[in-house]
């Protein structure tokens, strides 16, 4: 599914340039479930913030699903984004006018999705969360792990090929947290793609596979304990 070769990703002041990103190559199949996890300042959201094609790198190869995406206009990286890849940030990006039900919504109306069919599915996502009686409500008036839950219905909602997750549990209580990763397991056991940025260890394990990154650099890939042990 994702295939990136020599990405590198750096800022330029002057003559000098900051290094974000070097010389990474990675590739992830339909189905894994991937944990980046590394110091803070490693790379780890650029990282998952190219792969999510809200960032370009300076130079090397990203193709996703066989297409190059490294060299594909702003309007064919917004098409793919939209359709196939599903995204939970870590300070949620919940859209501040809209209600909870219009923020969950929102991904339909970019797949053109019908009136009837949305309101069906943004219904599922609603009763799943336990949200409904909270679906009036404007980001403002959730605590932030409520909006967290938000984020992550929405970007669960257009059941996208790829699920990119930045710290998704950073601002749950424990339990919460559990059950939002047991719901990625779920998804990824149905099949769906995920990739995960984390400080969690426990987290880390419900994946089949970690990626270190330090100092913009990939320093060690393995298999979690227990894919390793299968």
């Amino acid at each position: 599914m994702i295939d990136i070769k020599n990405i590198e990703r750096y800022y330029k002041a002057g003559m000098q340039r900051t290094y974000v990103l070097r010389d990474i190559s990675l590739t992830i199949k339909e189905g894994e479930f991937v944990t980046i996890m590394g110091p803070s300042g490693a790379g780890k959201s650029t990282l998952l913030n190219i792969l999510g094609l809200l960032e370009k790198p300076n130079s090397g190869e990203y193709h996703f699903n066989g297409q190059a995406t490294h060299k594909f206009n702003e309007r064919q990286r917004t098409k793919i984004h939209q359709n196939h890849i599903g995204f939970v940030f870590q300070a949620y990006h919940l859209i501040d006018e809209l209600t909870v039900y219009e923020n969950i919504e929102t991904p339909l109306l970019y797949k053109k999705i019908k009136g009837s069919e949305r309101k069906s599915m943004v219904a599922e996502m609603l009763d799943r969360f336990n949200m409904v009686a909270k679906k009036d409500l404007f980001p403002h008036q959730l605590s932030g792990g409520q909006q967290q839950v938000v984020g992550v219905a929405r970007a669960i909602i257009g059941k996208p090929a790829l699920l990119l997750a930045d710290e998704p549990t950073g601002n749950l209580h424990t339990k919460q947290g559990e059950e939002i990763m047991d719901l990625f397991k779920q998804l990824n056991n149905d099949g769906m793609t995920i990739v995960q940025v984390t400080h969690s260890d426990k987290n880390a394990r419900y994946g089949n596979r970690i990626v270190r990154l330090k100092d913009g650099w990939i320093e060690e890939e393995h298999l979690t304990e227990e894919n390793r042990a299968g």
